[in-house]
């Protein structure tokens, strides 16, 4: 059985208009929707992204309240992995099938729905980086992004009341493998033995009920992480904090506060895992989360900081 990744995501939000102009100018591209009466983003390998109502009453039950996600749809390798994930799904909350695929109800209230994988890969050409002793671009400028164009979603973070609860879960019935951890704080977890640093990550925040921290999609490399951030500064999105970069995964990063609840990530660079990869459990400290970022990010006008609190 094997789980290949995020593909869809639903959200309900209160301010419909609000968050389609945040995902447009985030860098998604509008498709014809599928499900009557929500509103269609895509990434460049066609994850899918849907905007509804809050009080749709065909989304899930939400996890927290205001505007949040609702849904994380999963893809898997084939119909057959589809089949053996029923197996061991069997007895989980809200575990239901269908003609397309079946849905649960995780032990911290997001509904999770698995599919046949629909994406689609993408051919992007991306400038070369060079090192000490390690030259790859020659006669050629490293480009300047003037946007963001996430290539699919990359990972989502949530809060846990019960850590150890959700990421047995995650392991135990999906099959996912812990690549680092937070001692009793937080599990990064990836959905195949080889793979990226994270598809999930499980953060326990002592009297914080569950809910969304934020969703990060990939992008090409560095330049467009800070590109991209750039351009949501001057369309006046505000940054959470970035640019930046984890220590624990490697990668850069750039958050951006969004009006359909958390925050959005832009990212590139993180590790790449194999079975041989031993997690390491390490304190939760501040370091470990950024070995350098810039809190509210930079002006896209005057590329300076731009200052907290006015």
């Amino acid at each position: 059985m094997k789980i290949t990744g995020i593909e869809a995501l639903k959200f309900g939000v209160d301010d419909r208009p609000k968050a389609a102009s945040f995902l447009a100018d985030f860098g998604l591209s509008r498709g014809e929707s599928d499900i009557p009466g929500a509103d269609l983003f895509l990434t460049l390998n066609q994850s899918r992204l849907y905007l509804f109502d809050i009080d749709d009453a065909r989304l899930p039950a939400a996890f927290e309240p205001g505007s949040t996600l609702r849904e994380v749809v999963w893809g898997v390798e084939s119909a057959a992995c589809l089949e053996q994930l029923a197996g061991r799904l069997a007895g989980v909350e809200g575990l239901a099938r269908d003609a397309g695929g079946l849905s649960c109800r995780d032990p911290n209230g997001m509904t999770l729905r698995f599919r046949p994988s629909a994406v689609q890969p993408v051919a992007l050409r991306v400038a070369a980086i060079n090192q000490h002793g390690d030259i790859r671009r020659v006669d050629e400028a490293s480009p300047v992004y003037e946007r963001g164009e996430p290539i699919g979603v990359g990972h989502v973070v949530f809060f846990t009341p019960d850590l150890a609860r959700t990421e047995a879960f995650y392991r135990d019935r999906l099959g996912f493998h812990l690549s680092d951890c937070y001692e009793g704080k937080g599990a990064f977890m990836r959905c195949a033995a080889e793979g990226h640093h994270h598809d999930l990550f499980l953060l326990h925040v002592p009297g914080k009920a569950a809910g969304l921290n934020h969703v990060a999609f990939t992008v090409r490399d560095i330049h467009e992480v800070i590109g991209a951030g750039m351009a949501m500064n001057r369309k006046g999105w505000s940054t959470f904090i970035g640019p930046g970069r984890h220590p624990i995964s490697s990668a850069y990063f750039w958050y951006v506060n969004s009006p359909l609840g958390g925050a959005f990530e832009y990212y590139t660079n993180d590790d790449y895992l194999t079975p041989a990869w031993q997690p390491r459990t390490m304190e939760h400290r501040l370091e470990l989360f950024t070995e350098w970022a810039i809190e509210g990010g930079l002006d896209g006008h005057t590329r300076r900081q731009v200052k907290q609190g006015g």
